[in-house]
């Protein structure tokens, strides 16, 4: 693991965001309670990601241009990507990721890589739902879930979200 050296916290319409960096790039991007950790805005890493949240909730940005240091298993990284690859707006289901990776009849693992995600909102876990179409398993919950999925929608139709 290596070693955090930028931390700060953002916060969004739907609740306070711990982000931190190492070297290599935004290694988390997680909701918080917390915010009496060391603050550093100025590094570069963390401005460029404060610019693209900013520029998704006001409606700017469909696609996150982020470098991103992924810790975790060769198969939670297959599933970060395919989580990435599902346009903003659209939707799939924990099936259709486990496809997308060659591996169908790992559902439950798709699923357990969706709760590990480290990186809200920049690797769209919030795009992933139930076979049966209906919203399931947020680690920020499942009315946040809602409100990106609706936010992103009024993105592609020219509509605003309205909180919860």
């Amino acid at each position: 693991m290596k070693e955090v050296i930028a931390r700060t916290y953002y916060d969004t319409p739907i609740g306070v965001v711990e982000i931190a960096a190492t070297e290599t790039g935004i290694v988390s991007l997680l909701f918080t309670d917390r915010t009496d950790a060391e603050l550093n805005p100025e590094h570069e890493r963390l401005l460029g990601c404060i610019e693209q949240l900013d520029e998704y909730f006001e409606g700017r940005r469909t696609v996150f241009n982020l470098f991103l240091d992924f810790q975790g298993t060769d198969f939670q990284r297959r599933v970060w990507m395919a989580l990435r690859d599902i346009p903003l707006g659209k939707t799939a289901s924990y099936l259709d990721v486990a496809k997308r990776v060659q591996s169908p009849e790992a559902v439950r693992a798709v699923g357990s890589a969706c709760s590990r995600n480290q990186h809200w909102l920049i690797v769209p876990c919030h795009r992933v739902i139930g076979t049966d179409g209906k919203l399931t398993g947020y680690a920020g919950g499942l009315n946040r879930k809602q409100w990106l999925l609706e936010h992103e929608w009024g993105m592609l139709h020219g509509r605003q979200v309205t909180l919860w």
